[in-house]
């Protein structure tokens, strides 16, 4: 008959512990995921501000060997992520093939002028560095203007902004309903263990040497349900790949060790806290409250 007790009692632990790992293992994913549309959402924007196309028109007496110098200079310039330099002959092929037609042979001269096609880097890519970085490029002789969709540039940043707010706020609000309900699942198990604890500490067992046990399962439980919750996230991330080819451009996987590590710790973390104030509760409650 004890022996079959104590069996029970085993299962509905393990029963216990296993669904306590589970929970936080699928709290554990929503966080990371929201992690991960953060990262994407980051790296679209800055895809769409280092795509953004400043024309620097250049005079048309300019030398090439004179332009590719200046060209290097520009390329040096902290604000600048790349640049193409685009010659008459090429400007003019890639209109003809934009009309379909040669230009060049009805006019019998071409018109237009070389340029060079500036990409900013991210974080440079609003008004006022565009502004500064255009006054400077102005600067040289060679130079008759600089050519940019000014309202796009105004937009694009606005758009970022506001959407960056929304998910940001979205993601402080999932973080606390992450941590909440981590620590409700703690609390929970912990509970079915509240005799087991005040049996401990009536044969005089010390609160230190009580807790100690339950932290360490709850460190692992933390752990092993991180660890659920990432293999889920890549699994995750390889289908959205498959599924939509073009993320690739915005994968970064140093970012995504960083989502991982801090799922990592926020999984043992909030576990070992949640249990330690857990067992705490018990260890102060009186023995009739645990029928409570």
């Amino acid at each position: 008959m004890e022996e079959f007790e104590v069996s029970t009692t085993s299962r509905k632990t393990k029963s216990v512990y296993i669904s306590t790992v589970i929970s936080i293992a699928l709290v554990l994913l929503m966080t990371g995921l929201l992690g991960l549309i953060l990262v994407h959402a980051k790296n679209l924007s800055n895809y769409v501000k280092e795509n953004i196309v400043l024309n620097i028109i250049l005079d048309g007496d300019a030398k090439e060997a004179e332009v590719l110098n200046f060209q290097k200079e520009i390329n040096a310039d902290k604000y600048v992520l790349k640049t193409q330099y685009i010659s008459k002959e090429l400007a003019a092929r890639n209109l003809q093939q934009d009309l379909g037609e040669d230009f060049v042979e009805f006019l019998g001269y071409n018109p237009l002028l070389s340029s060079i096609d500036v990409y900013l880097k991210a974080e440079y890519a609003n008004k006022d560095s565009i502004d500064v970085f255009t006054k400077q490029i102005t600067e040289n002789k060679m130079v008759n203007e600089v050519v940019y969709q000014e309202s796009l540039i105004d937009m694009v940043n606005q758009n970022i902004r506001i959407i960056g707010l929304i998910i940001l706020g979205f993601a402080f609000i999932l973080l606390i309903i992450a941590v909440a309900l981590i620590n409700n699942t703690i609390r929970l198990a912990i509970y079915s263990q509240r005799f087991l604890i005040k049996s401990m500490q009536m044969v005089g067992a010390t609160k230190g040497f009580i807790r100690k046990p339950f932290i360490g399962y709850g460190l692992v439980h933390g752990l092993l349900g991180a660890l659920i919750a990432i293999i889920m996230l890549m699994l995750l991330l390889y289908f959205g790949q498959e599924q939509i080819p073009e993320l690739v451009i915005l994968r970064n996987y140093y970012e995504f060790a960083l989502i991982f590590l801090g799922v990592i710790i926020l999984g043992i973390l909030m576990s070992g806290l949640s249990t330690y104030f857990a067992v705490s509760k018990y260890l102060r409650l009186r023995m009739n409250d645990l029928y409570r």
